[in-house]
């Protein structure tokens, strides 16, 4: 009975870390005037879940998980811009592609084509979240950064199909039931795709098989895969 209680409590607070997290990814989005604040508040919610996941005790308190995204996202700010615009600008010149080869008739052409760009589309989709999770686990350049995001979708071909799955089941929640949406908004799947990296991605520093050393600062963990 003990053990179920604290199975309760644990779950109550992951439940509460993530609306806490969604909550303050718009308020920094916000704080940001939206066009500079929401790369940094992505990066931050990134680090602020894989924070969680490597600690200890994973019952956050409310102030705990808001000061840890807001520490992250001061850090994040001009980092988090250079990082994620580029990788904006690549993805809606892929959806525009993408657009273009399913709404004109282009033949049997354009539904090859289609399919070629979706695969494309759904990589890079791919790329991108492991690429911001990555991110939070070195402090290194973008093109490393890319590099080695790169070689893990690759490389762990387990961990990328189970982020697809995550996917498509947040997909599938959202549509069922909006509130989730509403309520936890980006957070939900930005958690999920860290620990998804944290079960399968084999990332050192950031690998469930991997245990810290009692007193051990994870930020310390900088080890180069």
């Amino acid at each position: 009975m003990k053990n179920l209680a604290a199975g309760y409590e644990l779950i109550a607070r992951i439940i509460m870390m993530v609306f806490v997290l969604n909550v303050a990814l718009i308020v920094h989005t916000l704080l940001g005037f939206g066009v500079t604040g929401f790369f940094p508040a992505i990066a931050a919610c990134y680090a602020s879940c894989r924070t969680w996941a490597l600690s200890e005790d994973r019952r956050w308190t409310v102030k705990q998980t808001w000061m840890t995204f807001h520490r992250a996202w001061k850090k994040e700010w001009r980092p988090a811009n250079v990082f994620g615009w580029p990788q904006f600008l690549v993805w809606a010149l892929l959806i525009w592609d993408y657009y273009l080869v399913n709404w004109n008739n282009m033949g049997p052409a354009g539904a090859a084509a289609s399919g070629v760009v979706l695969l494309v589309n759904v990589f890079y989709a791919l790329f991108v979240l492991v690429s911001w999770a990555v991110a939070s686990n070195y402090d290194e350049r973008p093109w490393w950064i890319a590099r080695v995001s790169l070689h893990m979708v690759i490389a762990r071909p387990l961990c990328s199909v189970m982020l697809i799955l995550v996917l498509c089941v947040t997909a599938w929640v959202w549509m069922t039931w909006p509130g989730v949406l509403i309520v936890f908004g980006l957070a939900l799947p930005i958690l999920l795709v860290v620990m998804t990296v944290y079960s399968f991605g084999r990332l050192h520093g950031m690998d469930t098989k991997e245990r810290l050393a009692p007193g051990q600062r994870e930020e310390n963990i900088q080890q180069q895969p």
